[in-house]
């Protein structure tokens, strides 16, 4: 079945770029503002070979990195300490409902206002964003703990550091493991968002220098670079979440299936 599905993958992978290099050169659309898929894979090698484009690369990674990062450590400490400290759920609540819808677009002129072009911006937008699903999904995780299971480690004496290792992790690493999938993906986005929005060196800003530069291919070929990181992001955490979580049911029956 694996085998199958990796076959129909790549026919509709060939299907597509066949399409990308016919519809252009049919005349259905102008080549100017969708260049076929072989000038495309041109610009692409090109860009491979450009020392400048490896440099970019490592500075949206760096942000990306670094940002989720900062974000997931703040997101588990405070989702934690939001739901095992008595009626500090209660007093935060409706902080968090209300920062929790704001776009992180919405602060790009609060980041360019506070450190400009520098990695620091797109660190601020990146946490922002990143912060929220890991902080949601840890509050959940810490809410589906059992009582009974929590009074039980209560009568065996444990303390809440014990309590917190033994009863309340295990039960919301999964949760937590989704939220830092969701966030790596969502980290990727507002860093390469940031770039071309802000100017902030890394993709995003050469995407737009090639947008303003009428280099066509060369937009074409960096968005390409750009959905490879993301597939690559995304797949990333998978493996990591599957490993993490490799004890727990949902993963071994889906290994037994």
């Amino acid at each position: 079945m694996r085998g199958l599905n990796t076959a129909l993958g790549a026919a509709g992978l060939a299907v597509f770029l066949a399409l990308g290099e016919a519809v252009p050169r049919l005349g259905v659309v102008k080549e100017a503002y969708f260049p076929p898929t072989s000038r495309i894979a041109s610009a692409l090698w090109d860009e491979l070979r450009d020392g400048a484009f490896w440099s970019a690369l490592g500075d949206t990674l760096t942000g990306w990195a670094i940002g989720l990062a900062i974000a997931v450590g703040a997101g588990v400490v405070v989702g934690v300490l939001v739901s095992v400290v008595p009626y500090l759920r209660e007093a935060t609540a409706s902080t968090i409902e209300f920062l929790r819808p704001i776009p992180s677009v919405a602060l790009i002129p609060l980041a360019v206002l506070l450190y400009g072009t520098q990695l620091k911006s797109v660190l601020l937008l990146v946490v922002y964003a990143s912060f929220w699903q890991v902080l949601i999904q840890t509050l959940y995780g810490v809410q589906d703990v059992d009582p009974v299971a929590e009074e039980t480690a209560r009568s065996y004496g444990l303390g809440a550091w014990a309590r917190v290792r033994h009863v309340l992790w295990p039960t919301a690493l999964p949760y937590v493991m989704r939220g830092v999938r969701l966030a790596a993906a969502v980290a990727l986005i507002l860093a390469i968002t940031a770039e071309l929005v802000i100017g902030a060196p890394g993709l995003g800003q050469r995407i737009a220098v090639a947008q303003s530069s009428q280099a066509v291919p060369d937009v074409y070929a960096l968005i390409v670079v750009a959905g490879l990181l993301g597939l690559i992001v995304n797949v990333g955490a998978r493996t990591v979440e599957r490993r993490a979580l490799a004890w727990h049911q949902s993963v071994r029956g889906k290994v037994a299936l």
